[in-house]
């Protein structure tokens, strides 16, 4: 139970992420800072962690007399294949909340979900197979329930801005994409190590884009601190601690299915903290989504226990 908890608590402080970054849209910040600070405060989080947990293995190691464990050692090739794989997360967080400039907060995460989709598709060309159908139903019901949630029936198509929807969608990509990459980069190290890399990573490639002035001019000591504070603690810091602790005791098909709930949340506090209004048609789509997400895991469940009954019932024969 403590590790479903610890997906669902990382997934849940993902979806408070958009909320912040309205309010600090609200105090007058640019977008480099507000990214700036959350990967700043990110990487400030990463390194005292890793700090402590070297201590940990040194103590202990002296306690045990056993030599120190070098799951926390990297190469500087490591290092550099980790710092690449961070950049499509620092891109995902510079187009999403860049989109919350021109789209409500409500709409911008479900332009973000459609990573489920387009994680399937681009898994489908790169392995050239074609999905089968549980899938393409899934993708269906995550198509119908977008249209819903994100209001597309009620209002039509002309209500809504286009640029904030292609940034949505650009960000969705770009969170397809560092899904792959990051699996992909490393996977023997401790998440400790592969977190704070990622997230260095991430950090250099907004710093290029976006000069960090604000370190230096004083602006950093204002509530700009605050927000990147708790937009590091809540998007760079601890989802990926609680993920690395959970996911790999509940597998991946339940922790997406976990992961969904940043959805809801989001929704939730645009609604309540935001002021935006969501209708029950929208809600309606937000548990079209959550099903669509959820499907082939639960599809996958059924067809393992029928599985199970029939072994039992051959075995009792």
């Amino acid at each position: 139970m403590k590790y479903i908890l610890s997906v669902f608590l990382g997934a849940v402080s993902y979806g408070i992420l958009s909320t912040i970054v309205v309010k600090a849209y609200g105090q007058g910040y640019s977008l480099g800072e507000v990214v700036g600070t959350q990967l700043l405060t990110g990487f400030i989080l990463s390194w005292l962690l890793v700090i402590v947990l070297k201590a940990r293995n040194k103590s202990q190691a002296a306690k045990s007399n056993e030599p120190i464990q070098q799951s926390l050692s990297l190469t500087w090739k490591q290092r550099f294949m980790l710092m690449s794989a961070g950049i499509p997360t620092a891109l995902t967080g510079l187009l999403y909340y860049q989109s919350l400039r021109y789209i409500p907060n409500s709409l911008a995460i479900v332009l973000l979900f459609q990573f489920t989709w387009m994680g399937v598709l681009i898994h489908a060309i790169s392995t050239r197979k074609r999905p089968n159908g549980i899938m393409l139903l899934t993708l269906s019901i995550l198509f119908g329930g977008t249209l819903l949630a994100a209001g597309i029936i009620e209002q039509g198509i002309s209500e809504f801005n286009w640029t904030g929807i292609a940034l949505g969608l650009l960000a969705a990509v770009s969170y397809s994409l560092f899904i792959i990459f990051s699996g992909k980069a490393v996977p023997a190290v401790h998440p400790a190590q592969r977190s704070l890399w990622m997230i260095t990573g991430g950090m250099i490639f907004v710093f290029i884009l976006f000069p960090p002035v604000y370190l230096f001019n004083g602006v950093i000591w204002s509530s700009l601190l605050l927000f990147g504070f708790l937009l590091g603690l809540f998007g760079a810091f601890i989802p990926p601690v609680l993920f690395a602790a959970g996911v790999p005791h509940i597998g991946g098909g339940m922790a997406g299915i976990l992961g969904a709930s940043e959805l809801p949340v989001a929704v939730l506090l645009s609604a309540v903290v935001l002021h935006e209004q969501v209708s029950g048609l929208q809600w309606a789509g937000v548990v079209l989504v959550l099903l669509g997400v959820a499907l082939p895991e639960l599809v996958k469940g059924s067809r393992n226990k029928g599985n199970n009954t029939r072994k039992k019932l051959e075995y009792s024969a």
